[in-house]
């Protein structure tokens, strides 16, 4: 490992991670030592994403250099237009962010590719939009999103405008590792910018965003904007000067910031961890819509890619929407508002199956993809056609995409699209909570619930067992079909078998009687296994929705509980 460290030091251009790992020496901290140079942060389908600090197995400028060569060697092995086309890269507000950002832009500027590079901070779908907006050969995002304030990532997406998927994933990672033993090249800015290989992306670009968050149609629905209120935080993020903008282009007078956390802070200050859907995180923006008696208290996350919403109910008080009851509201209203017989929506197996119900009855395609964005907006651009063309996706972890300005999830047009479908609702006189308690008499309740379970370590892989001696029957219920994305198959109880046509993943989905699902996902990287539930409850016109709510639940809880206990 010494060697190893005499080499690192040798290459590392930052003087602060340089004097970190010489304290780390001169203390003997074999373990500290052993967790940063025993391996590499990998390079997967989400790009980079760890802790920052010195070492190949933390986020620095050395694996940032090291990351932006292979990619540029990939890009131009794999484009012979990469170099003309270009890349946009663009940052968040964490600490690192910009100096990340600016040697991406130094070591593609090295290889002779051209950059467009953001002049300030910028929100991860403003700078996915300028791939299909510059027609470049792909874009970087220096963002961890909403990690706790230690980390930072690199986020890769390809010439299409979604995030990579395989085979570039492994093909960029393939180069990485021979940057690793090569001599870095970077070109300064300035020399970047005299040759024409820099260009910088200042406001005319956000403005460019702007303009086509604007004319997007399917965010043009101005009923009544004046008539509701929203209060907002961007969580210390970079959202907040372009959230409120498009609230404001779009009618919406009456929003009130979280001033604590309007500003970009890299520390998170007000925050134990920034993600909207970790409890508290949305305290101080309920708080402010209290002081108000806002309609809404709406949230992005510090990248603006995820959009969480708590609203208020009859007693004042505000109750959060779960990401799979935000992604039906969307759903409903958007297929009401296009016409849904030339629509295509999607969501990810383990978001909620009723999407695809409501999608069915109004006569529009559905998709299912395995977790994770980027397959939602890949499949969507194999998936549609002349006759059905995209319209919608989201997954369960509050992620939306409304249309095809952005090929990702995008917090900010969904916050417009949600503040527009809330209007709307209000100038008919209901609320939100009318309008999901109407599509729930209509389709029946479903409810959604995860859970982790931690697993023995030294036990068989949990899934290999749950193949050998597949359950009958989960919490008395009788088990309908069992889908495998390990084998593509579906197997349904009377024996008969289809193929599944999905990526491979080590996933198991047992459809049970009345509707019900179970869905087994082992974590790739630890010992334990993630579990989804849906519950369907049948609702009678007579029923409260209290009522109806509190069966749900009680079946939702007797469920997980016999599940994990068979397990």
């Amino acid at each position: 490992m010494n060697n190893e460290i005499t080499r690192w030091l040798q290459r590392d251009p930052d003087p602060k991670s340089r004097q970190e790992l010489q304290q780390l020496v001169a203390d003997n901290a074999t373990a500290e030592l052993a967790d940063r140079f025993n391996g590499r942060l990998e390079f997967g389908t989400a790009g980079l994403r760890g802790v920052v600090g010195a070492g190949p197995n933390r986020m620095n400028r050395l694996v940032i250099q090291e990351t932006a060569t292979g990619l540029g060697q990939y890009l131009l092995r794999t484009d012979s237009a990469a170099a003309h086309k270009g890349v946009v890269i663009g940052y968040d507000g964490r600490p690192d962010s910009r100096q990340f950002a600016h040697d991406t832009a130094a070591a593609l500027a090295a290889q002779g590719i051209k950059v467009y590079l953001t002049t300030k901070v910028a929100a991860t779908p403003i700078v996915a939009f300028g791939v299909k907006h510059l027609h470049t050969a792909a874009a970087v995002v220096v963002t961890a999103s909403h990690n706790p304030p230690a980390y930072n990532g690199f986020k890769v997406y390809w010439n299409n405008g979604a995030q990579i998927i395989p085979p570039h994933d492994a093909g960029i990672a393939a180069e990485i590792d021979k940057a690793t033993q090569s001599e870095l090249h970077l070109m300064d800015l300035a020399e970047a910018e005299a040759k024409g290989l820099l260009v910088w992306l200042d406001d005319a670009y956000y403005q460019d965003y702007r303009k086509a968050i604007n004319t997007n149609p399917l965010l043009n629905n101005h009923h009544n904007p004046q008539d509701i209120s929203i209060a907002y935080t961007a969580m210390h993020g970079v959202g907040a000067d372009m959230a409120e903008t498009l609230l404001a282009d779009a009618g919406f007078k009456y929003v009130y910031s979280v001033a604590v956390q309007r500003e970009p802070d890299g520390a998170f200050p007000t925050v134990k961890f920034p993600n909207p859907e970790e409890q508290g995180a949305m305290d101080l923006v309920i708080a402010e819509a209290k002081l108000h008696g806002a309609t809404l208290a709406c949230a992005n996350d510090p990248d603006a890619d995820r959009f969480a919403v708590a609203v208020r109910c009859a007693d004042g008080e505000y109750q959060m929407l779960t990401g799979d009851q935000v992604g039906t509201l969307f759903g409903y209203y958007l297929l009401n508002q296009a016409q849904a017989s030339t629509s295509l929506v999607g969501n990810t197996i383990v978001s909620s199956t009723l999407l695809g119900k409501i999608a069915t009855a109004l006569g529009a395609q559905y998709y299912q993809t395995l977790t994770g964005f980027k397959w939602l907006t890949n499949v969507a651009m194999e998936r549609q056609t002349v006759d059905h063309q995209f319209l919608f996706a989201y997954e369960e972890a509050l992620g939306y995409t409304i249309g095809n300005t952005v090929w990702d999830k995008d917090g900010l047009s969904a916050l417009v699209a949600f503040a527009q479908l809330t209007a709307e609702l209000s100038a008919k006189g209901q609320t939100v909570w009318d309008q999901l308690e109407a599509i729930y008499r209509e389709y029946g309740l479903y409810i959604n619930a995860q859970r982790s379970i931690a697993l023995d370590p030294t036990a068989a892989p949990i899934g290999d067992s749950l193949r050998t001696t597949p359950p009958q029957a989960i919490a008395g219920l009788a088990i309908h079909s069992t889908e495998d994305f390990k084998t593509s198959l579906r197997t349904f109880a009377d024996g008969s078998v289809e193929a599944i046509d999905l990526q491979v993943s080590d996933v198991l989905i047992y459809h049970l009687e009345g509707g019900a699902r179970v869905v087994v996902r082992p974590s790739g990287t630890e010992p334990k296994l993630k579990c989804y539930y849906e519950v369907v409850e049948p609702m009678s016109q007579e029923e409260t929705f209290e009522h109806a709510q509190l069966r749900a639940q009680e079946t939702m809880d007797r469920l997980i509980v016999q599940h994990q206990a068979s397990l």
